[in-house]
């Protein structure tokens, strides 16, 4: 069709040459639009600048008829479109264009020969207007008009070439948009795509979608314009460099556009168009400044379970080792469409580096593989090392401690399906307090919980929170809550009363703002949607409030004798050789020392034993209990050390 339509130009081309040479007073002139002669001039002053016959042609089919009726074209635009892309299809209308500019070197049409070769006058405020910046042309970015410091009518028109390619059945992306662009691929059935699907298809041309942790806003988007008919342009809204190729691209595959994750410096007017829906995304509310159209808005929560559960075993299909359930495994991952596709794949590599099988361990280091790195920088990441049983600790507190596990495990079941927090702005995140003194074993059953669920633990570095000026570490925990939302793992604030503490009488204003922090707290903890653990050694300095607001509350007491024996025969486990006169009865019995002080003397007594060159005897054992008496600013006493004392004191000389 397009070279039909070439040809019916051609004959106009003829004509124009033809009425171009009647009035030349010179046409055989070899040095033709290389001068201006004076009968030239005269010939110009005498005659005006008509337009040229008038043309009728019928209805543009494939393509180009698709490419009118999708950008609004009128049968005068489409007109234009072919002048102008004229030079780019067949290379004769250089020359032609060079003849009827009478100049050589202006090879593309121009404004002006293009008006008067659709059969409009050059000052016709009609004709000019298809070719203004507002035009369907120009506003598409089909036809782009060059030479700006030229008078208007000597401009030359050009067609980018992504759009004769497009003409002539060339259906690659532009390269302008490798960077930026991507094309969607299947759509993923998604909850709330037949709502936006609705709007789409009754004419809603700009949707806002605020995106939860794991509520996959993009294949929300992608899934919802599937539904409306619409193929989708995924845009990287942080790497856009140019819109309206954008706009073009998605015109010629009458597509969908879906940007994200916009911010608010981002702005939308260069993507509008009306015959092209647009699905922006991003974590924010909706910001009225990033354009003046109202959208349709819509929350991206969570995945359901059953489409992660659905996504899982697609993507593993023929690949999972025998027995292992990737809905049990991950039920308590919050990730999305794609982030599932990815931690799918990476569970699948790691697999390929042992028996080729997917066990519970790849599917987990998959799923931990999205994590995003901005936490690492506010907390420290420690990937778990122990596990149940190595907890030595009083039954309740290991049976509270599993229902921590269980609350982070079965949360969708609890609070999506059956319903059980609706309102108030509460998050779906578990927060438990664990309570002891130092040594009582905080820490290591925060990392038994990360690790129990396949969860790297996040320790917060007080120091990177806490600030001197007003407001400050209310911005410090913002930032901490803002990326921990991305991350699937166990976020520990070790000293919590340090942040957390009471609110207190108002006397001056430092008590004024320290309460504004405390309650900005309170709130922020409640709206958290993921695991966080407050360890402090002084409960009471906690403030009241939060205690309502915590899910678990964990009281860790010192060990009794029998839990103090398991203690120390854990910590010295079972690769560290021992003497026979190891008396872990006596130990466990004669000093009150917590699980980190018991840890802590059997590594002391490992090197001792290392640096002697022989096993770990009670001599090393006692001249480590020692030093940690001396470190706890406590007395080396007959009482407690019995038969040992004198044994004690000369470690501590020696």
């Amino acid at each position: 069709m397009i070279f039909e339509r070439m040809a019916g130009l051609e004959r106009r081309i003829r004509v124009a040459v033809a009425a171009r040479r009647a009035t030349d007073p010179n046409p055989d002139d070899p040095f033709r639009g290389l001068y201006l002669s004076d009968e030239v001039i005269e010939a110009l002053l005498d005659s005006g600048r008509e337009p040229f016959s008038p043309f009728v042609s019928s209805a543009a089919d494939g393509r180009l008829g698709r490419l009118a009726r999708k950008a609004s074209l009128s049968e005068v635009d489409v007109e234009l479109l072919l002048v102008a892309l004229a030079p780019d299809v067949d290379s004769r209308f250089e020359q032609f264009y060079g003849y009827l500019n009478d100049d050589v070197t202006r090879r593309r049409a121009t404004v002006g020969l293009a008006l008067r070769l659709c059969g409009l006058a050059e000052a016709s405020s009609q004709g000019r207007s298809r070719l203004d910046r507002g035009s369907p042309l120009v506003r598409s970015g089909l036809v782009a008009l060059e030479d700006a410091e030229r008078p208007l009518l000597s401009r030359s028109l050009r067609v980018p070439d992504r759009v004769g390619a497009h003409l002539l059945g060339d259906d690659r992306p532009d390269p302008l948009l490798t960077d930026f662009v991507s094309l969607s691929g299947d759509p993923v059935p998604m909850p709330g795509a037949e709502r936006l699907a609705r709007g789409v298809e009754r004419g809603v041309r700009l949707v806002y979608l605020r995106e939860h942790p794991g509520g996959g806003a993009a294949e929300l988007a992608v899934s919802a314009l599937a539904r409306a008919g619409f193929p989708a342009l995924l845009v990287d809204a942080a790497r856009m460099t140019d819109a309206l190729a954008v706009t073009r691209e998605a015109l010629l595959r009458g597509a969908g556009i879906v940007v994200g994750s916009v911010d608010s410096n981002f702005t939308l007017d260069p993507l509008l168009h009306e015959e092209i829906p647009v699905v922006a995304y991003g974590p924010g509310a909706w910001e009225p400044r990033w354009t003046r159209m109202p959208p349709l808005q819509h929350d991206a929560v969570q995945v359901p379970f059953d489409v992660r559960v659905s996504l899982w075993r697609t993507e593993l299909d023929g690949k999972l080792a025998r027995g292992i359930d990737p809905a049990e495994v991950t039920a308590h991952f919050v990730l999305g469409p794609t982030q599932i596709s990815r931690a799918a794949h990476a569970a699948t590599v790691s697999a390929l580096a042992d028996d080729g099988l997917v066990d519970a361990g790849h599917l987990r280091a998959g799923a931990r593989s999205q994590n995003a790195g901005g936490l690492q920088r506010l907390a420290r990441r420690i990937e778990p090392a122990v596990s149940w049983p190595d907890l030595v600790l009083p039954g309740t507190v290991t049976s509270l401690l599993r229902e921590l596990a269980a609350r982070a495990k079965h949360r969708d079941r609890v609070i999506d399906e059956w319903r059980m927090r609706p309102g108030g702005g509460r998050g779906r995140g578990v927060t438990a307090l664990f309570a002891g003194d130092s040594g009582t074993g905080k820490t290591m059953s925060a990392e038994v919980i990360a690790a129990s669920l396949g969860l790297d633990l996040y320790t917060v570095n007080l120091a990177t929170v806490v600030d001197k000026y007003v407001g400050e570490t209310e911005k410090n925990l913002e930032r901490i809550f803002v990326e921990a939302a991305g991350v699937n793992g166990v976020l520990l604030f070790d000293e919590a009363d340090a942040i957390f503490g009471k609110r207190s009488e108002v006397r001056d204003a430092h008590d004024r703002y320290a309460n504004i922090e405390s309650a900005y707290l309170l709130q922020r903890m409640e709206s958290f949607d993921g695991i966080a653990v407050l360890a402090t050694n002084l409960r009471a300095n906690l403030d009241d409030a939060f205690t309502r607001r915590i899910d678990v509350i964990v009281d860790f007491p010192l060990p009794d004798s029998e839990l103090r024996r398991g203690l120390w025969d854990r910590c010295l486990g079972g690769s560290v050789p021992r003497s026979s006169d190891v008396d872990l009865d006596f130990l466990a019995a004669s000093f009150e020392l917590a699980g980190g002080h018991i840890r802590s003397a059997a590594v002391t007594a490992a090197y001792l034993a290392a640096a002697a060159g022989h096993v770990i005897g009670m001599v090393e054992l006692i001249g480590a209990v020692a030093r940690e008496y001396r470190k706890l600013g406590r007395l080396v006493g007959e009482r407690e050390f019995g038969r040992y004392f004198e044994l004690a004191t000369e470690r501590l000389v020696g």
